[in-house]
């Protein structure tokens, strides 16, 4: 599998302001869910942390870290993919390895 096409840790996952993928954790109002987001700095609309991309001044849309499972970089414009998956593995270390 291409490196680009894997799902990584959230502690990776870059927080310049750029666009990525991520796996929600399921909860008891659904499953989980694959959703694009960004990591913003605090501003006059809300706190530093992880915003949906369809997040708006008026309408902010912030994840907690602990609801977001991994990430995986958001496909370019000439790429001809679908929407991964979730991430299903029960097991946090299958994403990064055993780390042994």
């Amino acid at each position: 599998m291409d490196e680009e096409d894997r799902w990584r840790h959230m502690s990776t996952a870059p927080k310049d302001g750029s666009r990525i993928l991520v796996t929600t954790r399921s909860v008891e109002q659904g499953p989980a869910e694959v959703d694009v987001a960004y990591w913003a700095k605090a501003d006059q609309f809300g706190i530093e942390g992880w915003r949906a991309g369809d997040s708006s001044p008026g309408c902010i849309i912030g994840y907690a870290e602990p609801e977001l499972k991994c990430w995986m970089p958001f496909p370019g414009a000439n790429e001809a993919s679908a929407m991964p998956a979730p991430w299903q593995g029960d097991d946090e270390q299958e994403l990064d390895g055993s780390g042994i």
